[in-house]
């Protein structure tokens, strides 16, 4: 029995760039939705809590803007450092569950890569696991350091990898043979 050989065919970098501007929008919409009532909740819960702030020294919006920290208690201060590591964790939590459990699934891909025809291999074109998506998830946070230098290396090196696949060990491929054809010849 004879052995298909798969071809793997690197997803550019304009093409990787687009999957990840539809991700990213899909993202910041569930992120709205998911942290819409703790906004609510903690906003309220703040304003609540300064109900007896002097307004009248504050009243146009010129000299509002110099309000400092050291005029709110502890407790509002507690209260507003809490709710800003609870939005970094939920964002992080939200982000991570969403590229790991898609990369890792079925179809190898998130919604954006899915629509641009991509799809997220080990380096022998084969599903990768939800422990390797998370690696390569959490290399994305080094890819982004230095003004995004990690992700540009797509765009040079030889397998079209960013620093976090290249840390991670896989590749992003067109799903397609025709669509890496047509983005061949345009230059995507």
């Amino acid at each position: 029995m004879e052995v298909q050989q798969k071809t793997l065919i690197y997803a550019g970098f304009w093409r990787r760039f687009g999957a990840h501007i539809i991700d990213q929008i899909l993202i910041g919409f569930v992120q709205f939705i998911v942290i819409l009532p703790f906004i609510l909740f903690f906003g309220l819960r703040l304003f609540y809590s300064l109900k007896d702030f002097d307004y009248e020294e504050y009243s146009s919006v010129s000299t509002f803007s110099h309000i400092k920290f050291d005029e709110f208690g502890p407790a509002e201060l507690g209260l507003l450092l809490l709710f800003i590591f609870f939005l970094i964790v939920i964002s992080t939590l939200i982000q991570w569950l969403y590229y790991a459990l898609m990369e890792s699934s079925a179809k190898q891909a998130t919604v954006g890569k899915i629509i641009l025809n991509l799809r997220v291999t080990d380096m022998e074109g084969n599903r990768i696991s939800f422990a390797k998506a998370t690696g390569r998830y959490f290399g994305k946070i080094i890819s982004s350091l230095l003004l995004n230098i990690g992700y540009i290396m797509a765009a040079f090196t030889d397998k079209k990898q960013a620093l976090h696949d290249i840390m991670a060990n896989c590749l992003v491929l067109y799903d397609d043979p025709l669509q890496a054809f047509i983005a061949d010849q345009t230059n995507l």
